[in-house]
């Protein structure tokens, strides 16, 4: 089969090193998948979050990772999803779909993860002008950190991430055992049986967080050149990563909903809250041991936020080197360091950015700002798997020539059905995200828009849409700049027609 990747893309891709092992892609899709920040938001829903968190590791969770184990394991090249939507529906709508993919990084590490690590630091362990010097200190030193991590080469960086997967495993199981000891001695009190009833407007409120903390198991693709063995590593370490997300979430949901009120629970601070609670069991210890709990908290913040700036930067990155984003400029990997430098440092700027703009243009606490980009944040990631999804669908039906190492059992039509569950989740959760209230609207329910967000639905709004049209924008300007790149093809591009040369095939993925 000829190259359908620029010869500008396959020049860079000869600068990778192969230093991720099974291990490796497991601990990186652990960092980058549970989403740690994510939990006290979701548990400030009460009782039903955990019903509906189940349902949808059923009815989502599952499906997802049986799909992007097939297609991960058969679509090895580096940049992962970017690839997997090119070639099913070409390069202009890959070229969007990874800019959404993408910024979501710098704008969730900017926004949410900054605030929540700056939240942490300042209540268990230094006090911070949040809204002053130190505070802004801080929240760029935290940007950075992992910015630095994402231009390091793999083969050293990966130790971040790595001991982030593992800090974050500990840190869970340390918190979901004591809260059974606190339970024993004290007594549970959080939640009753007639919380978990499952409501119309829970599922709205939980499902694009719950979507956020799922997606991403295809994550680690993104620098599937970079694996030893993908093809074998990527199917098995992902079913091992779906069982320890479940887990991760199922457990630690669980143990808060126990021990804190769900009107105590803010979205900021509710797991540190919630160890604040139970670590009283500890005695005279129990100090030191939240602050312990604090330090890991902030180091897990950190290695997640690197996780996803390593691999969204190359899924970025290389669809720079194949034209797809302003000519190439952001496509360039460091000869020695195999990275995408360029991109990683206009990731830090955006999110240095959005960070100020965050601060500037929204009034309000520091749970309401963390709401509303945690949202904004959300919706762009969720939009992108619009394409994403149906790409790995299409690709099951229309590449037949590909071996595809593990394969979904049943037939094709199987595949489909599990990849509309899936889309229509997504869906669901995108609109949601974007435009929040409206379906709450349509079917009576009361919906408080200030209270929720701690700003108008104006202003809301307004930031939300001018914030997705500018990427939208990004995305079309950066596939027409890089139109002179995809010129260049590689040398298997060209292919004879009637003993003549025939367009290449770049061209046709256009």
């Amino acid at each position: 089969m000829s190259s359908i990747n620029t010869k500008y893309m396959d020049e860079q891709q000869g600068k990778l090193h192969r230093t991720l092992g099974r291990l490796d892609i497991v601990l990186l899709t652990i960092a980058a998948v549970i989403s740690i920040e994510i939990l006290g938001q979701l548990s400030s829903y009460g009782g039903e979050t955990f019903t509906w968190l189940v349902i949808l590791v059923i009815t989502f969770l599952i499906p997802y990772a049986l799909m992007f184990s097939e297609t991960g394991s058969a679509f090895t090249d580096e940049g992962g999803c970017y690839n997997w939507v090119k070639r099913a529906f070409g390069r202009r709508v890959a070229s969007i779909s990874t800019v959404f993919y993408w910024v979501t990084t710098p704008v969730w590490i900017g926004g949410s993860m900054a605030f929540l690590a700056g939240e942490t630091f300042h209540q268990f362990l230094l006090p911070l002008d949040l809204a002053g010097t130190s505070g802004y200190v801080f929240y760029l030193a935290f940007i950075w950190t992992t910015v630095i991590s994402a231009i390091a080469s793999l083969r050293w960086a990966k130790w971040l991430p790595n001991s982030g997967a593992l800090a974050k495993v500990a840190l869970l199981a340390l918190f979901v055992v004591t809260t059974i000891s606190y339970g024993i001695q004290h007594g549970f009190s959080g939640i009753t049986a007639a919380d978990l009833n499952p409501t119309l407007l829970g599922l709205l409120g939980v499902a694009p967080l719950l979507l956020f903390g799922f997606l991403g198991f295809e994550a680690a693709n993104g620098a599937a050149g970079e694996m030893k063995n993908p093809q074998k590593d990527v199917p098995k370490g992902l079913m091992q990563s779906t069982f320890m997300a479940a887990c991760c979430y199922l457990l630690p949901i669980l143990a808060i909903l126990l021990v804190i009120p769900k009107d105590n629970i803010t979205g900021v601070s509710g797991l540190m809250e919630a160890v604040g609670e139970v670590f009283v069991v500890y005695g005279p210890a129990a100090p030191a041991m939240t602050t312990i709990a604090a330090v890991l908290f902030v180091h897990v913040l950190v290695t997640q936020g690197a996780a996803w700036m390593i691999v969204s930067d190359r899924v970025q990155g290389i669809a720079a080197a194949d034209g797809a984003f302003f000519g190439g400029f952001f496509g360039k990997f460091h000869r020695v360091l195999g990275t995408p430098i360029r991109i990683n440092l206009l990731s830090g700027i955006l999110a240095s950015a959005f960070l100020i703009a965050s601060l500037s243009l929204i009034d309000g606490s520091s749970a309401a700002v963390f709401g509303v980009v945690l949202t904004i944040s959300i919706s762009t990631y969720l939009l992108s798997y619009l394409a994403i999804i149906p790409a790995a669908v299409k690709l099951r039906l229309t590449d037949k020539a590909t071996h595809r190492p593990f394969r979904v059992p049943g037939r094709d039509r199987w595949f489909v059905i599990l990849g509309v569950i899936c889309t229509a989740w997504v869906a669901l959760g995108s609109w949601v995200a974007v435009f929040p209230g409206t379906l709450e609207g349509l079917f009576g329910l009361d919906y408080p828009f200030v209270e929720i967000w701690g700003v108008d639905q104006q202003t809301y709004t307004t930031f939300t849409l001018a914030t997705l049209g500018f990427l939208a924008a990004l995305g079309i300007a950066g596939f027409l700049a890089g139109a002179k790149l995809r010129g260049q093809t590689s040398l298997g591009d060209k292919v004879a027609v009637n003993g003549g040369v025939a367009s290449d095939q770049t061209a046709l993925l256009d």
